[in-house]
């Protein structure tokens, strides 16, 4: 476990969330008082992976600022202005080990994770995107990659529909719900875990994207096999969605705090 890393895709430039990415990155645009990406890090830190590797892009500058300045912001501290010297009063409870890497300002999905390749130590590592959240058993998706062999493992989920869903009987509406998570079919909602084998399936190109040749060839060589998650799952990419995972997380218990 120690040496499985996880790669945070964090460079794209969210140009459908405009409203919150003109002036930073959509990793860190905030649910609550933390930015989503710092809740992505939460859900696998509570399953024990705490080594990680953001590959940054758009804005990227930010990010490194603030996993710089992280202690400082959320602790208090007393300092002597005569000697510089802090004191740290609360130190965070985040013990995580950070790799912030440049991956270029207009990179794909995949030129970005090949060119991290050198900070990938072990044959496993797992993958993921810095703007979904969700309650996925990450103990469980890596059991189940090790269990079949293929060289990757991607978590299929069931997306929320865009539309508030009306339950109906005779003719009567006897509850409704406020973007329901859908009971068909799945879609890729990240949550990967690879060996390092991947790696020959990408290039270094800026055009290379993940989602395109190196998972189609990946798929058609029957390498890739489906982790079905049929709990919570959601993905900031619109300012509804925004508004939508943040007023969830003013709930009792939002549905991916599993920390």
């Amino acid at each position: 476990m120690d040496k499985i890393k996880v790669v945070i895709l964090c460079g794209g430039a969210g140009t459908r969330l405009r409203e919150q990415t003109e002036f930073i990155p959509k990793p860190l645009v905030r649910i609550g008082e933390r930015p989503i990406l710092w809740h992505i890090m939460k859900i696998f830190a509570h399953y024990g992976f705490k080594d990680f590797i953001l590959c940054l892009g758009y804005k990227g500058d930010m990010i490194k600022q603030y996993f710089y300045e992280y202690k400082m912001l959320n602790c208090d501290f007393t300092i002597n202005l005569g000697t510089g010297d802090i004191v740290i009063a609360d130190p965070p409870q985040e013990d995580w080990n950070i790799t912030l890497a440049q991956t270029g300002e207009n990179a794909m999905t995949g030129a970005r994770v090949k060119r991290i390749d050198k900070y990938i130590d072990g044959e496993l590592f797992m993958l993921t995107y810095g703007d979904g959240v969700g309650n996925v058993n990450i103990g469980e998706l890596l059991e189940y990659h090790k269990s079949h062999g293929k060289i990757g493992t991607v978590t299929g989920v069931h997306p929320s529909s865009r539309f508030g869903e009306l339950i109906i009987e005779s003719e009567r509406v006897v509850d409704f719900l406020e973007k329901p998570q859908l009971s068909r079919g799945l879609v890729n909602g990240g949550f990967f875990v690879f060996h390092r084998r991947l790696f020959d399936y990408l290039d270094d190109d800026d055009s290379c994207i993940l989602e395109k040749r190196p998972l189609e060839t990946l798929a058609s060589d029957k390498e890739l096999g489906v982790y079905r998650h049929t709990g919570f799952w959601g993905c900031m990419d619109t300012q509804r969605d925004f508004e939508f995972l943040n007023n969830l997380w003013k709930q009792e218990a939002p549905p991916w705090k599993v920390w």
